[in-house]
């Protein structure tokens, strides 16, 4: 029981905020985040299309031990890769399951094997782009892309607010626990300690609501007192905004070396065939 109250200790709404936060406000420390955005996006573009049209398990399990090495360059948070792995099982676990209820063998996992690495390959391509970059470089990186402006600002301006509604989620929880009571006996594997927190998440949904409404609120008028919805199609506002993405030498190196190493997978997986 010691062990699962250790567990539950690590799982805390404290611990996963300051895991965003660190996601948001520390990225600037990871290897990849001096890259240029602009070919950053443009590689999560390709690991996100191409998987999955390969069909090749050599190809795809190359490039699923490259998508591990830039998640690890990228430092992302364990809270964000323990959720995919969760996710991941999750998906795959239950085709499985219905694929043996409907007569199916173990070889029927061969199949999802490969639906499992394209899943994996599609999503820490997503984590490497955007837990190793700040993310208003990357919202520069979609509005020199061609993307509108709002759709960069409020794609940055989501992973900013994402810590603040979690702190604003926490005080909430807080507060319904103070006027409640917790379960006199936690039951066996803590499932009445389980059901008494899903209440108080269903209860927390609505403040919440109201919480986010109020700040957004509050953004709008900041951010239109500053003159935002003119500086947003002013060309010299955009150009003055984007003057500091520049293409360097590292940038090309980057984008040469994924094309090479991509160009090797596909010779080996024409040669070699894993699965």
């Amino acid at each position: 029981m010691q062990l699962v109250r250790n567990w539950f200790d690590k799982i805390s709404i404290e611990r996963i905020q300051l895991e965003l936060m660190n996601t948001v406000y520390g990225s600037g420390h990871a290897s990849l985040s001096r890259i240029d955005p602009r070919v950053m996006l443009i590689w999560y573009l390709f690991f996100a299309i191409v998987p999955w049209f390969v069909h090749n398990g050599t190809v795809l399990l190359g490039m699923f031990l490259l998508m591990v090495t830039t998640t690890i360059l990228s430092r992302a948070a364990p809270f964000i890769i323990i959720i995919l792995c969760l996710g991941l099982i999750g998906q795959v676990g239950w085709m499985f399951i219905i694929s043996l209820f409907f007569g199916g063998n173990l070889e029927s996992a061969f199949p999802l094997l490969l639906l499992t690495l394209k899943l994996s390959i599609v999503s820490l391509a997503s984590i490497t782009v955007f837990s190793g970059m700040d993310p208003e470089r990357i919202g520069d990186g979609l509005l020199a892309l061609g993307m509108p402006a709002a759709f960069s600002f409020s794609l940055s301006y989501a992973y900013r607010i994402l810590p603040v509604l979690f702190g604003e989620f926490r005080n909430i929880m807080l507060s319904y626990r103070l006027r409640g009571q917790v379960p006199s006996s936690h039951g066996w594997f803590y499932w009445r300690l389980v059901v008494y927190y899903m209440k108080l998440f269903v209860v927390s949904f609505f403040p919440l609501m109201l919480a986010t409404a109020k700040r957004s609120r509050t953004t709008v008028e900041a951010l239109e007192t500053r003159g935002f919805s003119y500086g947003m199609k002013n060309s010299d506002s955009k150009r003055l905004k984007l003057a500091h993405l520049k293409i360097s030498p590292r940038d090309i190196s980057f984008l040469v070396g994924s094309a090479i190493y991509v160009a090797l997978l596909f010779w080996l997986g024409a040669h070699y065939k894993i699965l």
